[in-house]
């Protein structure tokens, strides 16, 4: 078999039990990597570490990725214009903290008559709500209840923002060192 040290590098072919006594020479665990090649290849590594290794970097991998988390804010067609207020407001604050919003309108009775009313309640919050987020689902009625799905927008618009501050503060150093030899 086709033994491969630690670092990579090319041992040689060797039998099997030679390889193990290398192995436990070194301290460390004989590997097999690539059964089916001919001749087969192991490698020489701890096995211990690499398994630990791998589950950190898969733990890391996880850290990084985002949850799209969907929240539900229901309306009714005869909603007053306070209590569209407030649930516009918890629209928004979903909006900003990165969450997408399932806004549901439900009809009761002879109010599916009129879905009109519905989808211009739903028109008003996306007009209310647009610099937070944009209209991923556009309303739709199912049954006894229209749907439209919100998604915030992305957070470049900060970045860029922070990022114009520090131009502006860089101009302003600039500016400032122009100023002292003048003075002089």
């Amino acid at each position: 078999m086709r033994l491969v040290d630690p670092s990579g590098g090319q041992v040689g072919i060797k039998g099997i039990d030679e390889a193990r006594w290398l192995a436990d020479q070194l301290g460390l665990d004989l590997v097999e990597v690539a059964p089916d090649a001919r001749p087969p290849v192991v490698r020489l590594m701890d096995y211990g570490k690499f398994k630990y290794e791998a589950s950190v970097k898969a733990r890391e991998a996880r850290k990084n990725q985002t949850r799209t988390v969907i929240k539900e804010v229901q309306f009714r067609p005869k909603i007053a214009s306070s209590d569209f207020d407030v649930k516009r407001k918890r629209v928004e604050k979903f909006l900003r903290n990165g969450d997408k919003v399932k806004v549901v309108m439900r009809f009761r009775g002879r109010e599916v008559t009129h879905p009109e009313l519905g989808s211009n309640i739903l028109q008003r919050l996306e007009s209310a709500v647009e610099e937070y987020g944009t209209v991923e689902t556009m309303p739709r009625l199912d049954g006894r209840q229209m749907t439209m799905v919100l998604a915030p927008l992305r957070r470049q618009r900060t970045r860029e923002d922070s990022g114009s501050k520090a131009q502006s503060d860089a101009v302003e150093e600039v500016s400032g060192s122009e100023a002292e030899p003048e003075e002089e």
